[in-house]
C-alpha cells in the first residue's frame, strides 16, 4: 500500500457486543431482546456469543453435529432479519462460540479460522477447555477465546494452568498471527469458574443484598491471582458492579438454597455465590523500542509489525459490563460486555466486486460479472453464492456456482460466470451475490441487492404451489 493510500484510510468506531452464558443444558429462551439489546438505537457491528454447557445428550449431540443446535438456530432466526450474518461458529461438546456481523462489514472481515482445546478428563473429554475464533477486521487481527475451566473452590491454580495450556497449544494455520498471543486484540471470556474465597456465606449474601460488591472484590480468586500470575496480568477487566452470576435455584433469581444429597443423606451446604462468568481483554502494546542516537535501524519482523500497528492504531473502550437476572433458565446468569473499538482501516475496498448481468428469473440462464479489485489468493474451490436478502450464514445460500468450473469469459478486468436457470428460485426474491474465498475462509465481495423475477413460464401455466422447486419446473419444461 502506498503512502497516499495509507493516508486516505479513514478511522472508524466499531461496536462489539459480547455475551457469555453457562446455559446448563437448557433450551434457549423465547426472547433475546434484553440480552442482545435489540431495541437499542446503537446497534453493534459485531456480536460474539460464547455459551457453555450447551446440551450434549447423545441424541441431541448427534443431531447437532449435522444440523444447527437449538441455540444457534434461535440466534440466527433472531439476528438474520436484522441483517446480521453468522460469520463462523465452533462447537466442542458443550462449548459453543458464534460470531455475527452486520452485512456491510462482511467483505472486510477475513482470514477466519476456528480451533479448540480439550482440558477435561485426561485431556480427551470435551466438557472443559476452550474454543476460539480468529479474524481480521479491516486488517486488525482479533481473537476470541471462550473457555469453560475447572470447577470448585480449591482448583484456582488448575484454572490458570488450563488457560496457559490453551494459549500455548492453540494454533491457526496462517503465517500471520498463528498463535493466540500474536493477535492485536484478544478477548478471554466464558465460565472461568473463579470463586470468592475466605468470606463466609452470610457476609457474601449481605454484600449482594446491599449492593456493596466492592467489599468482595479483594477475595475474588481471579483478582487475587493477578498479583502473582503473569498470564493474568496481561488481561484487563471492567469493574464487577453487578451481582455474582452463580449459583441460582432453577427458574428463579434466588441464590442456591437447595439441599444436596451425599453418601449419608441430605446436607444443607449451599454453593457460595461467585463471579464465575467473565469477559476480559488484552490489547498488545503498540510502541516499538527506541533506537540509540546515531544507530542505523535494522528492522526485525516483530518491529515491522509494531511499526505497522503504530501506523494503524487500535484503541478499545468498554461501554458496559453487566449481567441480567431476568433470565432464569440456568443456574448461571448471562454476562454481557459492550466495547467500542477505535481503529484505522487498513483497507477501504472489498477484494472483489460483483453484480448480476441483466434481469434474472428461472426462465433463462444467468450471468454473474465479477472483478478482482486487489490481489488475493484465489483457489479452484472459490465459489459465488446466490442468497436471499436477510440470509443467516455463509451456508444459507439458494445456490452456488464454482468460479473456475463455470467461468464463461474474461478479460483483464471483468470475468463472467454462468448460473443455470435450474438453480434460480421460481418464485423470485430479493437477492444478493457473494464471492466466497476458500483460502481466506470468508466472503470477500457482496453485490448490491437485486430482484430475481418470478418465473413467467410457471405463472402462465398455473404451476405455482407452495413447495415448487427448480427440479419440478425443469420436469415441467421437459413436458412442455
Amino acid at each position: 500500500m502506498t503512502e497516499e493510500q495509507k493516508g486516505s484510510c479513514e478511522e472508524m468506531s466499531f461496536r462489539l457486543h459480547m455475551v457469555t452464558w453457562n446455559v446448563a443444558t437448557s433450551d434457549p429462551p423465547e426472547d433475546f431482546t434484553l440480552l442482545l439489546h435489540l431495541n437499542s438505537p446503537k446497534r453493534p457491528d459485531l456480536y460474539v456469543i460464547g455459551l457453555q454447557e450447551v446440551s450434549s445428550r447423545p441424541l441431541r449431540f448427534v443431531s447437532d453435529s449435522v444440523f444447527d443446535d437449538p441455540w444457534s438456530k434461535k440466534l440466527m432466526e433472531t439476528l438474520s432479519p436484522r441483517r446480521y450474518v453468522k460469520l463462523t461458529s465452533i462447537r466442542m461438546q458443550g462449548l459453543l462460540l458464534l460470531v455475527f456481523s452486520k452485512l456491510k462489514h462482511v467483505p472486510f472481515i477475513r482470514d477466519i479460522q476456528t480451533t479448540y482445546t480439550r482440558t477435561g478428563v485426561f485431556g480427551y473429554w470435551g466438557n472443559k477447555g476452550g474454543v476460539s475464533a480468529r479474524l481480521s477486521v479491516y486488517g486488525h487481527m482479533l481473537c476470541f477465546l471462550n473457555c469453560h475451566l475447572a470447577a470448585h473452590m480449591d482448583f484456582a491454580s488448575q484454572r490458570v494452568d488450563e488457560l496457559e495450556y490453551i494459549v500455548d497449544t492453540q494454533t491457526f494455520h496462517r503465517q500471520k498471527a498463528p498463535k493466540i498471543d500474536d493477535h492485536r486484540l484478544t478477548f478471554w471470556f466464558g465460565d472461568l469458574n473463579f470463586r470468592i474465597q475466605d468470606h463466609g456465606m452470610h457476609f457474601v449474601r449481605s454484600c449482594i443484598k446491599d449492593r456493596t460488591y466492592d467489599l468482595l472484590w479483594s477475595k475474588d480468586q481471579l483478582t487475587m491471582m493477578k498479583k502473582s500470575e503473569q498470564i493474568l496480568q496481561q488481561f484487563e477487566e471492567g469493574p464487577l458492579d453487578f451481582p455474582p452470576t452463580y449459583k441460582f435455584d432453577p427458574n428463579s433469581d434466588t441464590y442456591d438454597s437447595r439441599l444436596y444429597r451425599t453418601w449419608f443423606g441430605f446436607t444443607g451446604k449451599k454453593r457460595k455465590p461467585a463471579w464465575t462468568d467473565r469477559i476480559l481483554w488484552r490489547l498488545r502494546n503498540e510502541a516499538p523500542p527506541s533506537d540509540g542516537p546515531g544507530e542505523e535501524k535494522v528492522w526485525s519482523a516483530e518491529e515491522e509489525q509494531e511499526e505497522e500497528e503504530e501506523e494503524y492504531p487500535l484503541r478499545i473502550r468498554q461501554d458496559m459490563y453487566t449481567s441480567y437476572m431476568e433470565y432464569v433458565n440456568s443456574d448461571h446468569k448471562p454476562v454481557i460486555g459492550i466495547f467500542t473499538l477505535e481503529l484505522r482501516k487498513k483497507y477501504e475496498a472489498p477484494l472483489v466486486s460483483l453484480q448480476p448481468e441483466g434481469d434474472w428469473s428461472a426462465d433463462m440462464d444467468a450471468m454473474v460479472l465479477y472483478r478482482p479489485l486487489q490481489p488475493f489468493p484465489s483457489s479452484a474451490w472459490d465459489w459465488i453464492g446466490l442468497y436471499k436478502v436477510g440470509f443467516s450464514s455463509v451456508s444459507d445460500y439458494i445456490t452456488y456456482t464454482w468460479v473456475s468450473d463455470d467461468q464463461v469469459a474474461s478479460n483483464e478486468e471483468v470475468i463472467e460466470v454462468y448460473v443455470s436457470k435450474e438453480e434460480i428460485p421460481v418464485r423470485g426474491a430479493e437477492c444478493v451475490l457473494c464471492y466466497y474465498s476458500h483460502t481466506l475462509q470468508s466472503i470477500i465481495g457482496v453485490s448490491e441487492a437485486f430482484k430475481v423475477h418470478e418465473s413467467k413460464v410457471a405463472n402462465e401455466e398455473g404451476f405455482f404451489h407452495e413447495k415448487i422447486g427448480a427440479l419440478e419446473l425443469a420436469v415441467f419444461r421437459d413436458d412442455l
